[in-house]
């Protein structure tokens, strides 16, 4: 098991949600974070009270490129190394098969994929220096199985396992794994319209965090390359 000791590990949306649930564990756990939002200002309540030298935060914007070498940058700038990156902000907005709504689309394309492959070039030179770098992809359940005609949402996220995947063999020799974690509806901002599901039934995100964790943690020698984590009986997971 790899202990927290002198880690530093990068969360993109970590303002609210499973983001901010990750910050917080990892930070209790003993990791060093540098966390990425769009309005960094936002973090400033994630960070309240905790050791400003084992915490940075930073602006990412995921349609930006530019905001996101920054932020890697300023990253190994602060800390001198950078071991885990947690490719968590993402969007899900309706567009079904019959939509023609090609606008929304490739938003959710450059938010939940470009975005994260962007972030994954930057930042793996420097995981692959550390010998044991982490990259965990915020995929979804969505990414694993379609339940409606709502296809734009599922087919960035079956991408984003994909990435995991490509990301994975890419980094292999050098330490690097990689793990597209598949959660079903966990209880964020984001699922409170969900009407199949009642909100309490709903993954909470610290449980999400404890997943991150413990995936964190493992050796090189134990890769999980893909974990669905599912509140349901579901047929298939």
């Amino acid at each position: 098991m790899l202990a927290p000791d002198g880690r530093v590990i990068m969360i993109s949306g970590a303002n609210r949600g499973i983001g901010l649930a990750v910050a917080k564990t990892l930070y209790d756990a003993g990791f060093n974070l540098s966390l990425g939002a769009r309005d960094p200002d936002s973090l400033a309540e994630v960070t309240g009270g905790w050791a400003p030298e084992r915490v940075l935060t930073g602006r990412y914007d995921a349609e930006d490129f530019e905001t996101h070498r920054q932020w890697v940058a300023a990253t190994v700038e602060r800390f001198g190394r950078l071991d885990g990156l947690v490719n968590n902000a993402g969007i899900a907005e309706d567009v079904s098969v019959e939509d023609e709504n090609d606008e929304v689309l490739d938003r959710m394309w450059a938010v939940n994929v470009k975005a994260p492959l962007s972030m994954t070039r930057t930042a793996l030179p420097h995981l692959r220096r550390c010998g044991a770098g982490r990259i965990i992809n915020m995929a979804s359940l969505a990414g694993k199985a379609v339940y409606s005609d709502g296809i734009g949402y599922s087919m960035t996220k079956f991408a984003a396992v994909a990435l995991s995947h490509a990301t994975r063999h890419a980094g292999w020799d050098d330490g690097v794994r990689c793990t597209a974690l598949c959660p079903g509806y966990v209880a964020t901002d984001m699922t409170t319209d969900v009407e199949t599901m009642a909100f309490d039934q709903m993954i909470e995100p610290d449980d999400i965090a404890e997943v991150v964790l413990t995936l964190l943690a493992l050796s090189n020698k134990a890769s999980i390359a893909e974990l669905v984590v599912n509140c349901r009986a579901d047929v298939l997971y």
